[in-house]
């Protein structure tokens, strides 16, 4: 359901908000190898999370990417919302452009729940929760 681009941002999302509590700043290069992605991506991911005031960034030698105190407590929802746009839990399991309750596709009711219930738990889970649980050595950013 989601893009390879909004994985990756999520994930360099995590990893800016460790290091951000450590009062430190990423740079696209540490960010990229620790998230297993190319520079080139995550370099155009964090442009547009920090056009749409996600995470923060300073230019210069001490320069980086990091995270506000308060925008770690923001939903994972909005940088799924700002990478895959605004209609991404609303469109069909299969790509049909007229599927709905009345004009259903085969798996219609079956990816609406699916559906939801990822909606519910982007909307629910604060960068702050995801960041603990990889601090924490309980999950991971790569394999």
């Amino acid at each position: 359901m989601l893009s390879q681009t909004c994985k990756i941002a999520i994930k360099a999302v995590i990893y800016l908000s460790a290091t951000s509590e450590k009062g430190e700043k990423a740079s696209i290069k540490e960010i990229s190898e620790h998230i297993n992605a190319s520079e080139h991506t995550v370099g155009k991911t964090l442009q547009t999370l920090v056009k749409q005031d996600i995470i923060k960034s300073l230019k210069g030698p001490s320069g980086g990417f990091y995270l506000e105190q308060e925008q770690q407590h923001q939903a994972i929802f909005n940088i799924v919302e700002t990478i895959e746009g605004k209609g991404i839990f609303k469109g069909c399991g299969l790509g049909l452009s007229k599927c709905s309750e009345t004009h259903p596709c085969p798996i219609h009711n079956d990816y609406k729940v699916a559906r939801e219930l990822l909606e519910k738990i982007f909307k629910e889970k604060k960068i702050s929760d995801l960041c603990d649980s990889v601090s924490n050595g309980l999950a991971f950013l790569m394999d």
